[in-house]
């Protein structure tokens, strides 16, 4: 039996998941929860095997919660289920720790079929996944200019492109203003742009955000 958390801030689609999920008679749902804070107590409190998890939530998005629900349950699976299409998130979540990414207008049947060959300490990557991947590994100087941030900077970015301060950033991610001050000074180096609104503007332009 694969144990299932599902993590979602609409609770019209956790209800939909828990209902389809039900009918395979090898998956079993343990819990669910709206945010990432919730989740990381769901994994605390609970043995799952893969976490179907949302990006964007409010409080602590799917994102910011990755690199605690990896550190917590190292052997998990967690698949990121999206409504942002693959090549805009899928390749940095991967290199943070996802096993698998899925747009949420995928057939039903494929997240079962990911779920499945996670739980056996698989990646799932979709013929897009698998495409953008053997694209990197060709030449990495081609990757997207957010594709080339690590993991801290990467949630910075989204953070500021969203107009969050360095202040507001420090809090949610636990850091000193002088730490976010110096991802800021770096990704913008990296992603050759100079001010916040530059930020917005790319992260609108690439899809990043709404």
């Amino acid at each position: 039996m694969i144990r299932i958390g599902i993590v979602d801030d609409h609770a019209i689609v956790r209800s939909g998941l828990r209902q389809f999920l039900s009918e395979q008679v090898d998956l079993r749902v343990q819990g669910e929860a709206a945010n990432g804070r919730q989740a990381i107590d769901l994994v605390r409190n609970q043995e799952i095997d893969v976490l179907l998890m949302d990006l964007s939530m409010p409080g602590q998005s799917g994102l910011d919660a990755l690199a605690m629900l990896r550190a917590k349950a190292p052997d998990m699976g967690i698949l990121i289920l999206s409504g942002y299409p693959e090549e805009h998130y899928a390749i940095n979540l991967i290199r943070q720790g996802a096993s698998g990414y899925l747009n949420k207008e995928c057939e039903p049947a494929q997240i079962v079929q990911a779920i499945r060959t996670i739980a056996l300490g698989r990646r799932y990557l979709t013929p897009v996944v698998a495409e953008l991947l053997a694209r990197q590994l060709g030449s990495k100087d081609e990757r997207p200019a957010h594709q080339q941030l690590s993991e801290r900077e990467f949630q910075v970015f989204l953070k500021l492109a969203r107009g969050a301060t360095t202040g507001d950033i420090a809090e949610a991610l636990s850091l000193s203003v002088k730490t976010v001050s110096t991802y800021r000074t770096r990704l913008m180096e990296k992603m050759g742009l100079s001010s916040n609104s530059d930020l917005t503007y790319y992260a609108l332009k690439n899809r990043l955000i709404d």
